[in-house]
């Protein structure tokens, strides 16, 4: 069967599919689709009321499949909020930085990022469940959804109309090498696959090796001198996940150098964030030390390790920040960290009798 004649019979089935496919995270050419069918039907047009009607209809289908697609995953994001990310960052080959710029755009501009989501690898995936767990309403997820697909799709189409000629020369020879053609995009996937892994690995070669766990930051805590602790999470992210390590200060890692310029080089920092393998925490780890500070160390497992292992959070206001109202405030929340849960029952005596070696107040994280 030809190209034509299998667009023809089944175009608007192969282009839901592959878009659904798309939205819900598998790895399917939704965009070349979109372009092979455009192109087709423009080659198949006798006319222009037989050219521009086809592809309105598979517009129409285009949009519903990405909406339905979308939507399982907008509901997702508002049911588990921070655990859907988690999970649909992983999906993705860039997942240590997906997320986190996905959430200082979504912090930007709203739910109005998903008019120009699809064209942006990996912003799609991630702004989705963002808006469902940033409590986007329906009506204005399926409207801003439904006119980014559209839009996205009739760019697809578009470019299949206008260069149909070039497309169908293509068709031909590919028709012509057959099982050649499959081992040559095959051979072609491999490589980039494997090109985007490279990267990876030599991204993480890059980063600060060392590492600090969460007990040894907890006995820092209750000892001195006192740790500077950065959390370098988004706003966004802290608004899904509004706690913190007690005493610790919110920090960009984009504004490093204000950073650098404002804190003692000699002083210990601790830095946690919520990418996976603590990339952004290791990287900013690294430039602190290339900068001349002697002791900076990312925290393995971030806030979520801490949580684990039964320390005492911080909570936030619904606008992600600290609750207590001044700086002293934040240190007495740090020198007040609990031991882990599990331990409480047990050191609750020993806790009592040692409560005035911890003087009230502890300043956490003094500046220079």
């Amino acid at each position: 069967m030809l190209l034509h004649q299998l667009v023809d019979r089944f175009g608007p089935a192969i282009v839901f599919i592959n878009v659904m496919g798309s939205a819900l995270g598998l790895p399917v050419p939704a965009m070349p689709t979109m372009i092979i069918v455009g192109a087709s039907i423009a080659l198949m047009a006798v006319n222009g009321s037989a050219f521009w009607m086809p592809l309105f209809g598979v517009l129409c289908v285009a949009v519903a499949g990405g909406v339905i697609g979308d939507f399982v995953w907008f509901q997702g994001g508002r049911k588990y909020g921070d655990r859907t990310l988690k999970t649909i960052c992983k999906l993705s080959l860039s997942r240590d930085t997906c997320v986190k710029k996905t959430e200082r755009f979504f912090g930007r501009w709203g739910v109005r990022i998903l008019l120009v989501a699809k064209f942006i690898p990996g912003l799609s995936l991630v702004s989705v469940p963002l808006a469902g767990a940033m409590g986007v309403r329906l009506r204005s997820f399926v409207a801003h959804d439904g006119a980014g697909i559209a839009l996205w799709g009739a760019v697809g189409l578009s470019v299949g109309v206008l260069f149909a000629a070039q497309l169908e020369m293509v068709f031909a020879l590919i028709s012509r090498l057959g099982q050649q053609a499959v081992t040559v995009v095959a051979a072609l996937l491999a490589i980039y696959v494997t090109y985007r892994w490279w990267r990876r690995r030599a991204l993480m070669a890059t980063l600060e090796k060392a590492r600090i766990t969460v007990d040894d930051l907890y006995a820092l805590m209750h000892a001195e001198p006192l740790p500077v602790i950065f959390d370098i999470r988004s706003p966004e992210k802290r608004m899904l996940d509004p706690f913190a390590i007690p005493g610790a200060l919110f920090a960009d890692e984009r504004e490093l150098q204000k950073i650098i310029e404002s804190y003692d080089k000699s002083r210990k920092v601790v830095i946690y964030c919520s990418c996976p393998n603590e990339v952004s925490a290791a990287w900013m780890a690294k430039t602190m030390r290339n900068a001349g500070f002697r002791d900076v160390l990312p925290l393995t497992g971030g806030l979520d390790a801490w949580r684990l292992a039964g320390f005492e959070v911080a909570n936030l206001t619904e606008f992600g920040e600290l609750v207590a109202k001044n700086p002293e405030e934040a240190a007495e929340m740090a020198a007040a960290c609990a031991l882990p849960i599990v331990q409480q029952a047990q050191a609750a005596q020993a806790a009592q009798a040692a409560a005035s070696l911890h003087p009230h107040g502890l300043q956490h994280g003094d500046r220079a």
